[in-house]
């Protein structure tokens, strides 16, 4: 019988899809947690104030989803940077400063935390290479996505028959910012003017973060979609750091969302 208080993950149809059954995925939500108060359900984040006890088990909570060990459950020290990491199976439960892993290897499950960022699952199953992105602005911008698709094509994936699912992140109709914010997006490119739109308050915008992680992901020469679900205002399902700094609440919980090789 099913745990009415366990974990159950958002998951994509097209990345089932196209994993050709040799993929198993999830993007979490709080639902099946332990936590409390303002980290309450399934929180995964050790850098927050959390208890360590709460943390281990609802981390626990989503390896055993995955039918694996919370040793084989690797996750890394998020900078907000374009650095990723290639994992396998001697994983040893070290959390190195990167922003995204991929492996080869069905003896890891490997995720990414979020709370308004997007969380990228890649799956190339057809060649059994996966990969997890954490892309906030800086990371969208500064390159990790492309270096992900690297790392998976290292490791045996074919550009074209990768697949790219962006998760639960901030839409752009919460995400409000000020005009140094757009005007370092249309230095880098002036193209990217489309992924802001005019705010009632005079001088901010509102930004795309989903279309532009879209966008870069496409151009890269993957398959990229997008569940197209917001963080921000859903608070039953999920957290979020922008909401959490609006409240001015001490401190946030994370999700997870997390990608596993099937053993052959």
């Amino acid at each position: 019988m099913k745990d009415p208080h366990a974990p159950t993950p958002i998951e994509s149809e097209l990345l089932n899809e196209r994993a050709r059954g040799r993929v198993r995925h999830g993007f979490f939500t709080r639902q099946g947690g332990v936590s409390e108060g303002i980290y309450g359900g399934l929180n995964v984040g050790i850098g927050s104030n959390d208890s360590a006890e709460h943390v281990r088990e609802n981390r626990s909570r989503v390896a055993a989803w995955f039918g694996v060990p919370l040793e084989k459950l690797a996750t890394v020290h998020q900078i907000h940077s374009r650095d990723v990491v290639v994992v396998d199976g001697t994983y040893d439960g070290d959390r190195p400063k990167a922003d995204a892993m991929v492996t080869a290897s069905p003896d890891v499950v490997i995720g990414v935390l979020s709370a308004d960022c997007g969380p990228i699952l890649f799956c190339d199953g057809e060649n059994g290479v996966i990969g997890a992105a954490h892309a906030g602005w800086k990371g969208a911008l500064g390159g990790v996505l492309e270096s992900t698709i690297d790392a998976m094509v290292s490791l045996g994936a074919q550009r074209s028959s990768i697949l790219a699912c962006l998760g639960p992140s901030i839409g752009p109709e919460s995400y409000e910012v000020g005009p140094e914010f757009v005007e370092r997006f249309r230095s880098f490119d002036a193209s990217y003017e489309h992924f802001f739109s005019p705010s009632s308050k005079p001088g901010q915008a509102y930004f795309d973060l989903q279309g532009l992680t879209v966008r870069r992901l496409r151009e890269a020469g993957v398959e990229a979609v997008s569940l197209g679900i917001d963080t921000y205002p859903d608070e039953k399902r999920f957290f979020s750091y922008r909401r959490t700094t609006h409240r001015g609440e001490p401190d946030y919980g994370r999700q997870i969302s997390a990608i596993a090789l099937r053993e052959d």
